[in-house]
């Protein structure tokens, strides 16, 4: 079984995961994806993951358009106890949470901003679905769902695919976005985010496309080149109180935001994280769920690990220019 470690240091918690050193792309370099034998994720190849936790529609076997399946190689699991408990200085306590894969599309060989509008709306709904599904064990305190597009961003095979992990305990940097927000909050009674998006629609000069219900931006202290964020025009703290007409035009404009990044830095290798509020707690006032996409296009090196400061050669305001000028295609 995983285990969760404290560090008494800083606080930060580690997955000690050992059986996901079994995984075959495991301390291999950056290479293209190389296939041995069938596609675990392809239709007709079922068995080769363990039983769908979700399939849509659940109706036509092997006709499935997204399906969800447990990790092979869990991070964490669902069964079992916590099991808190020290080590001498040390907290500790078992790898409960769960890990899940989703797999966005029966097509191999497509790429999330291939998609169309409807299928992004309807992979963000299984997102939205798990969610709510999994908030009712109460062991778990946080989920986070995130994409990693490309070797050089973590992801182990070629068929497109997003995660889930949900923790029993908060991530520290989340924890940190958390009281962030909470401190702006205390001090001026508004939410960062809604400020930081009403800033930003007035200047403009860092947003990149926006819509009736989302706006996309470059943020003013991005940690990465072309890093964007996707926010909600409206307040909401939790990503799964999304409704049906804000599914569509969030996908719209995810969509919108991969296609530019695709034509300006030559289909690059990215990440996409979904930030929300934990999923015990109710409605916030002082958090704002959002989307960061982070492209893969330079390495976290020795100042930045010892540091914490983030060093980015490419100023927000030159990729949103960027950005905003790509031709866009036809959504």
């Amino acid at each position: 079984m995983p285990e969760l470690r404290k560090d008494p240091v800083v606080g930060r918690w580690v997955i000690i995961a050992q059986e996901r050193g079994k995984r075959p792309s495991d301390w291999g370099q950056e290479s293209p994806f190389v296939q041995n034998g069938p596609c675990p994720f392809c239709p007709g190849n079922e068995d080769k993951t363990p039983p769908a936790i979700l399939s849509d529609p659940e109706h036509k076997k092997n006709e499935w358009q997204v399906r969800v399946v447990p990790n092979k190689y869990p991070a964490l699991q669902i069964e079992g106890s916590l099991k808190k408990r020290g080590e001498g200085l040390y907290d500790l306590m078992n790898g409960i949470g769960a890990h899940e894969v989703i797999i966005e599309s029966p097509d191999h060989n497509s790429e999330f901003a291939d998609y169309s509008v409807y299928q992004i709306a309807n992979i963000l709904t299984v997102y939205k679905n798990r969610i709510v599904d999994l908030k009712n064990d109460v062991r778990l305190k946080h989920i986070l769902i995130f994409k990693n597009h490309g070797r050089a961003a973590g992801a182990s095979l070629k068929h497109s695919h997003s995660q889930l992990i949900a923790t029993p305990i908060l991530p520290k940097r989340v924890q940190e976005e958390l009281e962030g927000a909470r401190s702006h909050f205390q001090l001026k009674e508004r939410c960062v985010f809604c400020d930081i998006i009403y800033q930003e629609l007035a200047d403009g000069k860092r947003i990149v496309a926006e819509n009736d219900s989302f706006v996309c931006l470059a943020p003013f202290a991005a940690r990465f080149p072309y890093e964007l964020w996707i926010l909600p025009r409206d307040h909401f703290s939790h990503f799964e109180h999304i409704d049906g007409e804000q599914l569509i035009e969030l996908a719209a404009l995810l969509k919108d935001a991969l296609e530019r990044l695709s034509i300006v830095l030559a289909s690059p290798p990215y990440n996409f994280v979904i930030h929300s509020y934990p999923i015990q707690e109710k409605q916030a006032l002082d958090y704002h769920w959002h989307i960061e996409i982070i492209p893969q296009l330079t390495k976290v090196a020795g100042f930045e690990w010892g540091s914490g400061f983030y060093i980015n050669p490419v100023a927000p305001e030159l990729s949103a220019m960027e950005l905003r000028d790509a031709a866009k295609t036809a959504l």
